[in-house]
């Protein structure tokens, strides 16, 4: 079982703990719909059967080894128009955890968690409720690889395979619990700005000259910035700025 998180303010004051469950994020959003899904809520489990990523993927977990947690947060005090300074702030908050245990961590556009020339460290998914009035809740999920050392996917790395060390999940949980809150109430600051220039510094090939994919044509450009939204700014080498939503770009092998 996990303790009730004494050093934050909200996030961790109700924690629902499950063995297994199909995904985190399913069930974070039926305690929401059933009125139990407080703001601050976590729902975490030791093995996650269809953990959900970007694009309709699914993560790949061994039971018992690894953080799969989602939290039910209520930021209606921001815009929908808005909502990627969420994705950024939780990115920059396990980036910079994670950096304490492993040097060169990035954030890959939007939200993948990754050490270049290593592989995929673990990801984040935000699902949105939206309703008359706005921006109802967010859950956000995440999925991090921590003392598994086999995969399926061969661009899969934990921290554990990463430095042959094993690490106290609930240690690493109450750090990311602790920096996600900081982050949050950073963005009830409206400090937006430095929130997104924190996401640039730590962004995978921000202001770097990289080949991308755009359906099967090669592209050759650096990455210069961000929309409100999330869409990504690209600066093409003929110096023409191009604008791509989630799916439309495919990024160079990183673990390669």
């Amino acid at each position: 079982m996990h303790k009730i998180l004494a050093n934050t303010l909200f996030l961790g004051k109700d924690i629902k703990y499950l063995p297994d469950c199909h995904s985190t994020n399913d069930i974070a959003f039926q305690l929401v719909r059933e009125g139990e899904g407080l703001e601050g809520t976590i729902v975490i489990c030791d093995f996650q059967k269809a953990g959900k990523g970007q694009r309709g993927n699914t993560w790949e977990s061994q039971p018992g080894q690894n953080l799969t947690f989602s939290l039910i947060l209520q930021p209606s005090f921001m815009d929908v128009s808005e909502q990627f300074y969420l994705n950024m702030a939780v990115s920059c908050a396990i980036q910079k955890v994670l950096e304490d245990y492993f040097p060169l961590i990035q954030i890959k556009w939007p939200n993948d968690v990754i050490v270049p020339q290593k592989g995929k460290l673990g990801g984040v998914l935000i699902e949105n409720s939206l309703g008359k009035s706005g921006w109802e809740y967010a859950v956000v999920g995440i999925g991090l690889n921590i003392n598994q050392t086999e995969f399926g996917n061969s661009k899969a790395v934990s921290l554990k395979s990463l430095t042959g060390t094993e690490f106290s999940k609930d240690e690493i949980l109450r750090q990311l619990v602790t920096q996600i809150e900081q982050y949050y109430l950073l963005l009830k600051k409206r400090k937006w700005a430095q929130i997104e220039a924190e996401y640039q510094r730590n962004l995978y090939l921000f202001q770097k000259e990289a080949e991308f994919l755009v359906g099967e044509e090669k592209l050759h450009g650096k990455i210069i910035g961000l929309k409100p939204s999330g869409q990504l700014l690209l600066e093409t080498n003929t110096q023409e700025i191009k604008t791509f939503d989630f799916q439309a770009i495919r990024f160079p092998d990183y673990s390669s």
